[in-house]
C-alpha cells in the first residue's frame, strides 16, 4: 500500500468519525430541545450543514488525491517513454563512434535509431495534443475528409510502425465506390484512428488480428469501427478508459503508454460533432471501438480524390 493510499484511508476514516460525532450531537440536540421549535430547527439545520460540508470536503479531497496519483503515474510513464529511446539511440551512436562496423550493421543501426526517433516524436506529439485538446472548443481548419482513404492511409502507417504483415490489419468497406465525407481536421482524425490502431496492436499479444470497418449506417452518419481479438476490457472499465491518464490494470500483462491515447480519441471525436463507443465481452475476448461522425454530402464539382487532398494530406 502506497503512502497516498494510506493517507486516503486515514482521511476517509476521520470523515466518518466526524460525521458520526455530528449525527450524535444532532440527536442529542433534538432530545434536549424537543419542545422548543426554533432552537430545534436551527440546530438540525446547522448540524445538517456541518455533515454535508464534511462529506463534500472529503469527496473533493479524495478526488484530488487520486488525480495527483494519476499525474504522478503519467509523469513516470512519459519519463520512461522518453528515456528508453534516448538511451537506445545513445548506445548505437557510441557503438558507431567507438568501432568500425559493416555497412549492413550500420544500416540496421540507422533503422533502429529512426524507429526510436519516431517513438520519441509520437510521445511528444501525444502530450502536446492532449494539452490543447481541452482548450479548443471548436475546429478552426475544417475541410472535407474522405474517411475510407484516410483509414487506408492510417492502416498502412500502423503496419510500418509495428512491422506487421499486410494481413494483420484489414480494411472492410461496406459502401465501395461511395465517398464517405466528414468535415473536419484530417490530422486530428488521423490521430484518433491511429491511437485506436496502436492500442489494438499493443493489447493483442503476439497474434495481431485487427479489422477496420468504414460504413455509413445512416444517410447522415459515417462510422469507423476498429475490432481486435486482444486481451479485452473489463466491463467495469468501459466508461473510465476515456479519462485522461487512466490506465486499465491488467493481471500479468503490462503495456507501455501515457494514458492519453483514448482521451485524445474522445476529445477529437467530440470536436467533430461525433462520439466514440467502446465495447468488450470481457477479459480475453477482444474489444471494439466505434467512431461516429456527421456525414458531409459530396459536392458535385469535386472528384473523389479532392477531399482528402484539400484536407492537408501530404
Amino acid at each position: 500500500m502506497t503512502r497516498r493510499q494510506t493517507a486516503t484511508i486515514v482521511f476517509i476514516a476521520l470523515a466518518v468519525v466526524l460525521i458520526a460525532a455530528a449525527v450524535s450531537l444532532n440527536i442529542g440536540w433534538i432530545i434536549v430541545n424537543g419542545r422548543r421549535v426554533l432552537p430545534l430547527v436551527l440546530g438540525v439545520l446547522s448540524f445538517t450543514l456541518i455533515i454535508a460540508g464534511i462529506i463534500v470536503y472529503t469527496v473533493f479531497l479524495v478526488r484530488e488525491m487520486r488525480r495527483n496519483e494519476q499525474h504522478d503515474a503519467f509523469i513516470n510513464a512519459v519519463t520512461h517513454e522518453l528515456k528508453t529511446p534516448i538511451a537506445s539511440i545513445r548506445l548505437y551512436l557510441d557503438t558507431l563512434r567507438a568501432r568500425e562496423v559493416s555497412e549492413v550493421q550500420r544500416r540496421a543501426f540507422y533503422d533502429v535509431m529512426l524507429a526510436d526517433t519516431e517513438r520519441l516524436q509520437q510521445t511528444v506529439e501525444q502530450v502536446l495534443k492532449a494539452g490543447v485538446a481541452g482548450q479548443r472548443p471548436r475546429l478552426w481548419h475544417r475541410a472535407p475528409v474522405e474517411m475510407t482513404a484516410l483509414a487506408q492511409e492510417t492502416i498502412e502507417t500502423a503496419r510500418l510502425r509495428h512491422h506487421l504483415p499486410a494481413e494483420t490489419i484489414s480494411l472492410h468497406r461496406t459502401t465501395p465506390g461511395v465517398d464517405l465525407l466528414v468535415e473536419g481536421d484530417a490530422d486530428d482524425l488521423r490521430t484518433a484512428l491511429s491511437n485506436l490502431l496502436d492500442n489494438a496492436v499493443k493489447y493483442s499479444h503476439d497474434q495481431v488480428q485487427v479489422i477496420v470497418e468504414v460504413a455509413a449506417p445512416a444517410v447522415d452518419t459515417v462510422c469507423i469501427r476498429v475490432r481486435d481479438r486482444g486481451i479485452g476490457i473489463p466491463r467495469s472499465q468501459l466508461k473510465r478508459i476515456f479519462r485522461r491518464f487512466h490506465r486499465i490494470p491488467m493481471r500479468g500483462f503490462k503495456v507501455k503508454g501515457t494514458g492519453l491515447g483514448l482521451y485524445l480519441v474522445r476529445s477529437i471525436t467530440t470536436q467533430h460533432g461525433g462520439r466514440v463507443v467502446a465495447e468488450s465481452e470481457g477479459e480475453g475476448r477482444g474489444a471494439t471501438f466505434t467512431l461516429e461522425f456527421p456525414r458531409l454530402k459530396a459536392r458535385p464539382a469535386e472528384s473523389p480524390a479532392e477531399p482528402l487532398a484539400n484536407s492537408g494530406r501530404v
